[in-house]
């Protein structure tokens, strides 16, 4: 299974980027993670296999949200009202099977993305 993320850039507080996630697998709960410069890295949102069901970290809930199109075998990550907290750079990852106590915890997830940078200044 392969995953490419992309869509990441430099913008402003205040402002949107939708990252993309290319996945080779439709059949995967798909997940969004960051690590910011000097941190661990960490949860920001998730969503089940078939769409229906979507989880955030505190953090960016009511300003990140995470959706598929099947079809198109693609995650999105549209960021809204972003924060210079939000840089990061930012990973998809996927897995078939992850039990719901385990959706935000990155070792549950088997296949990762290369990763794409958001840096937000202030």
């Amino acid at each position: 299974v392969q995953l490419q993320a992309s869509g990441g850039g430099l913008v402003r507080a205040g402002g949107s980027l939708r990252l993309s996630c290319a996945a080779s697998e439709r059949t995967l709960t798909m997940a969004w993670f960051r690590q910011a410069p000097g941190k661990e890295r960490e949860f920001v949102a998730v969503i089940k296999r078939n769409g229906g069901h979507t989880y955030y970290a505190q953090s960016v809930k009511g300003r990140f949200t995470i959706s598929r199109n099947n079809n198109k075998d693609m995650v999105y990550l549209q960021m809204d009202n972003l924060r210079p907290e939000d840089t990061a750079v930012y990973y998809c990852a996927g897995d078939p099977s992850i039990i719901h106590s385990e959706l935000a915890s990155q070792t549950a997830y088997s296949y990762w993305g290369q990763g794409t940078l958001v840096t937000v200044s202030s």
